[in-house]
């Protein structure tokens, strides 16, 4: 019987973007990544390799000099990146994150002042939204801002900044009208050597050790006013349409690191033999190997749909944002579980890197709102129909 229906597949050059990341990762990222680890320092050589390839910040649009990489193209750079490497993976993500604002709302001199150096790999670019008392309840941050003549005197703390102290730009949420709740809050462009920015010591950290996470503190720091991002007022709604476009590139780094552990995984339940057979034969490993390429195959399809959904800006993407994070990562914590058991004793060495890609994958159920918070994301916009 003919149905006339055809599988889709995606466009060549997609999976030619997959082709070079992954000859740049297995070459450049994965001689690294157990040294980054265990040393607790940031991948110099491998971001300068990312520069050399022009895949530190290639979804900066042409206009400014970037590679102009649509939202799936940059998912599928993250995820081939964290395949070998999740510190190395979150550099190009952190961009992403810290740039999205002034790509949705920033005035064209903000855009051509501070793009063209990123995209020329000038310069990283975080994002500090979360505070002491100001995880998921961002609305309740008591970082401000207050009008200075022409400018703006910021004070406050930022915490769980990633790459702090090594990004040059930061984008900075801050209250400006204390009485106005979510609608006082707006988005501000810090650069590090602004007078008054400091940073406090990195965190000790489970995973992603490679990526500086610090406390960024802002003591009287005056800034122009032509640095403010958006409208006054509007801070709040810009940083939660920025973490839907934002979350899909964590969903992609869930999705890498969960391929490199199964792919890991994989190749020695191949060779490795007991009771005189190949542990491969085994219906227990078997299952684990299963349920691990489903739930892959299944996450990618999910953040490969909220990626098109992000190029295209669609009415539902608050919920397949959500969906894509929450399922991958959820997913990704599972998947280097079970790769760590199947390797047994060796996987909770450092001599394999499962056990690294474990700790690496818990982070992804954390940041950019927690998987609690993706499930409560997600009902509302059920409730509202755009699901």
């Amino acid at each position: 019987m003919t149905t006339g229906f055809t599988p889709y597949e995606m466009p060549d050059d997609y999976a030619d973007i997959r082709s070079g990341v992954r000859e740049v990762a297995e070459a450049e990222l994965a001689p690294r990544a157990a040294e980054v680890d265990a040393t607790a320092s940031f991948p110099q050589a491998s971001y300068d390799a990312l520069k050399a390839a022009d895949l530190h910040a290639p979804h900066i649009p042409t206009e400014y000099g970037g590679a102009g990489l649509d939202a799936l193209g940059f998912a599928i750079v993250i995820e081939e990146l964290s395949r070998c490497c999740a510190s190395t993976g979150l550099m190009p993500a952190v961009t992403k994150l810290g740039t999205t604002p002034l790509l949705l709302d920033g005035s064209e001199e903000l855009k051509q002042k501070y793009l063209p150096p990123v995209a020329r790999g000038e310069g990283l670019f975080s994002y500090c939204l979360s505070e002491p008392e100001a995880g998921s309840d961002v609305a309740n941050m008591k970082t401000k801002a207050v009008r200075d003549g022409d400018g703006w005197i910021l004070n406050g703390v930022k915490r769980w900044i990633s790459n702090a102290g090594v990004s040059d730009y930061y984008t900075v949420f801050a209250v400006t009208d204390p009485e106005a709740g979510p609608r006082g809050i707006t988005a501000f462009v810090v650069e590090k050597s602004d007078p008054g920015v400091s940073f406090g010591a990195p965190e000790k950290k489970l995973g992603i050790k490679g990526s500086p996470t610090c406390e960024v503190y802002l003591d009287d720091v005056r800034i122009p006013g032509d640095r403010v991002i958006g409208e006054v007022g509007k801070g709040f709604h810009l940083a939660m349409k920025t973490l839907d476009h934002t979350r899909i590139t964590i969903a992609a780094q869930a999705l890498g690191i969960a391929q490199g552990a199964l792919d890991t995984a994989t190749e020695y339940a191949k060779e490795r033999e007991q009771f005189g057979k190949s542990i491969t034969q085994f219906q227990g490993v078997q299952f684990m190997m299963a349920d691990a390429a489903m739930r892959i195959a299944a996450a990618r399809e999910l953040t490969y749909s909220a990626a098109a959904k992000s190029e295209r800006v669609e009415e539902n993407l608050t919920f397949y944002g959500a969906a894509a994070k929450c399922y991958a990562s959820d997913a990704a914590m599972d998947i280097t579980t079970d790769a760590v058991q199947i390797l047994g004793g060796y996987g909770y060495t450092s001599d394999f890197p499962v056990e690294r890609m474990m700790r690496d994958a818990k982070i992804t159920q954390i940041y950019e709102g927690t998987n609690q918070i993706q499930r409560v994301v997600m009902a509302r916009e059920m409730l509202r129909g755009k699901n």
